[in-house]
């Protein structure tokens, strides 16, 4: 049973909701119309899609990009400084902007490009900076976030039920790669030994995702666990 204005799960003995104060529906209790939301034979206007958001979103972040390239070609003759700036303005309209032109954007398709397009431009700063850190660090770290993170929200997306089991297979996934990143940052920048610091975000995330895999098993201590912080 469930309180019919904040959603919170009751307790079949209650009479009104913990959370919001409001009496218990009862079916057996007759209820009177409310008031119409509209007028009879009258339906509210929908309201046509406009992109006008989009498109100034677009403009301010093309022209700043035209703006730091003009100036570094102006007093360099060639592209420096403004790479770093003109990528990171195409990595935000990709993360914040590109999403928007659709009317539901699915995070399974722009969760990668993402990642991918932030993989292009560790890539070039890489390139320029004359680093070594790209194949060895940043790509295999930015790969398998992606991996992780792309795999939640395809769980979570086409698979309606189990929730629990995903968030909590998920934080262990984590977790586990906590240990791959300090291999990663060893290996790369030669610290030579093994100093352990991912020991302790691999054992707090095992425990929480556990603890919702524990959750998602045992029903009773999920229905305590609803009651008593009302999720």
């Amino acid at each position: 049973m469930y309180c019919i204005k904040c959603g919170v799960k009751l307790a079949d003995t209650e009479k009104t909701c913990p959370l919001c104060g409001t009496r218990v529906f009862h079916p057996d209790l007759t209820q009177g119309e409310g008031d119409a939301l509209y007028p009879s034979n009258t339906y509210p206007r929908t309201k046509r899609a406009t992109f006008l958001p989009q498109i100034l979103l677009t403009f301010a972040s093309v022209l700043p990009i035209i703006i730091v390239f003009l100036c570094d070609w102006q007093i360099n003759r060639t592209v420096t400084w403004s790479g770093y700036v003109m990528g990171a303005l195409v990595l935000g309209y990709v993360l914040i902007v590109m999403p928007s032109w659709f009317k539901k954007p699915n995070p399974v398709i722009f969760v990668p490009i993402d990642f991918l397009v932030l993989s292009a431009y560790l890539l070039y700063i890489n390139y320029e900076t004359g680093g070594k850190w790209f194949m060895s660090f940043a790509f295999p770290l930015v790969v398998g976030l992606g991996v992780l993170i792309t795999a939640l929200v395809t769980l979570l997306r086409y698979i309606k039920r189990g929730k629990l089991y995903i968030y909590g297979g998920f934080l262990i996934s984590l977790g586990a790669f906590m240990l791959l990143i300090e291999f990663f940052v060893n290996y790369t920048f030669g610290l030579g030994r093994f100093i352990g610091w991912s020991l302790y975000p691999l054992a707090t995330l095992v425990m929480i995702g556990g603890l919702l895999i524990f959750l998602a098993i045992y029903r009773p201590a999920k229905e305590i666990m609803e009651r008593k912080f009302f999720i």
